[in-house]
């Protein structure tokens, strides 16, 4: 890393006041939709892949490739370009974040093959790397702590909104638009751009930038907390393993299953799904630290039982009610560890120990979707939707009995 005592962008140093680094309200709205454009982004091929399926020719099996290639960018990305906007500052970051979902939604404009879809996902997995953090904390730089609504409010819903709106607008826009594969991406594209003129307009907010260094981020597990943090990361990778089989697979199963080929109806389901997890997230507020991660844990059992059911039985309603219940205790999980971090473990370690806890989300997203797709080549979706639910069941009892165990030790 560079010596955080030099700083980058002399001449930017002394002519930014403090007043034109913040920028004001437009400045916010551009940073909150930068980073809601580019999440919805990385969410819109959900509604499409049958639509890519029939196009292209491939299985299944191939769509769980192609979306864990974006949540393996992402962990990728962290690891590379963690604390890029601390070393070169907020806004080319953000710049950058957005000018990579304008070519992820160029490149998927002219797909022609999964080669170039591949291509596609791994630039998307880049920008939702990039635009993560820069964003979250250019938001607190612009806003500062006594803000009347908290910076960390404001990411948490752009981010978990762009996830969710991503999926149903591409769906809805595959339904009643013409060329269900072009119109979705050609408003992906111009949203994208829109956004990165936004950021580009306005002054940086990072008064101090250490200078550009390439290196991996190294993982911190916090000793001080380890078990907790250990128990926070497998129940919320529970959670985005289920994220990321629905993401994957919710249209095959709606198409196939249900005889459902509405796009807008997929992108439904996953829009409930994100929309839950971000408000998981802040119920997790509510709730005593000591009954939030067993509840998330009874959450995500509940949640497998009925989305198992969902495919039990070709109905609807359970599947819906299992992407809610998932979403809301994946997101008490997420806040459960976040927190845990941010207030429990040690100061210089807490940007490795949260980039360490998303790398672990982020690669239960792309793993266990890639297992599911090796099942349904084995078997067929019904099965392999079915064993994945017990897998997540499983492990969450096992967490929850790990809490109930170590509660009665402490008794």
């Amino acid at each position: 890393m560079g010596n955080p005592t030099v700083r980058s962008m002399d001449s930017t140093d002394r002519t930014d006041t403090p007043d034109r680094m913040k920028g004001g309200g437009l400045a916010v709205f551009s940073v909150a939709f930068a980073l809601w454009i580019t999440m919805a982004g990385t969410t819109a091929p959900t509604p499409l892949y049958p639509l890519y399926g029939e196009q292209f020719g491939f299985t299944p099996f191939t769509v769980t490739v192609v979306f864990a290639v974006y949540a393996l960018g992402v962990v990728l990305g962290l690891l590379l370009f963690g604390r890029l906007s601390d070393q070169v500052g907020r806004r080319p970051v953000l710049i950058a974040a957005t000018l990579l979902s304008v070519c992820a939604a160029a490149v998927f404009l002219v797909a022609q093959n999964v080669g170039v879809m591949l291509v596609a996902r791994v630039v998307s997995g880049f920008s939702a790397a990039l635009v993560t953090g820069a964003a979250t904390a250019s938001l607190a730089e612009r806003l500062g702590p006594t803000a009347r609504v908290k910076p960390a409010t404001i990411a948490l819903f752009a981010n978990m909104g762009g996830l969710a709106c991503g999926t149903l607008l591409a769906g809805v826009l595959a339904d009643v638009a013409p060329s269900p594969l072009r119109t979705p991406w050609v408003v992906m594209l111009v949203l994208a751009a829109i956004g990165m003129l936004g950021v580009m307009v306005n002054g940086e907010s990072c008064a101090h930038r250490t200078g550009f260094s390439l290196q991996f981020q190294p993982l911190h597990v916090p000793s001080e907390i380890r078990s907790d943090f250990l128990r926070s990361a497998m129940a919320a990778g529970s959670g985005f393993a289920v994220l990321g089989v629905l993401t994957a697979v919710t249209g095959l199963f709606l198409g196939t299953v249900l005889n459902e080929t509405s796009h807008a109806l997929t992108g439904l389901v996953v829009f409930i799904a994100f929309a839950c997890t971000a408000l998981g997230q802040l119920l997790v507020r509510a709730l005593k630290p000591a009954t939030a991660l067993p509840a998330a844990c009874l959450g995500l059992i509940v949640a497998a039982a009925l989305i198992a059911t969902s495919m039990a039985t070709g109905t609807l309603a359970p599947l819906l009610i299992g992407a809610a219940v998932n979403g809301l205790a994946t997101g008490i999980a997420v806040g459960h560890g976040i927190g845990s971090i941010t207030t429990r473990s040690a100061p210089q370690h807490r940007g490795a120990s949260v980039s360490t806890f998303f790398a672990i989300l982020y690669s239960m997203l792309a793993v266990p979707a890639i297992g599911v797709g090796v099942l349904i080549r084995e078997t067929s979706l019904r099965p392999a939707g079915e064993t994945f639910s017990a897998a997540v069941a499983a492990l969450s009892l096992c967490v929850l009995l790990s809490l109930v165990r170590t509660g009665r030790k402490a008794a």
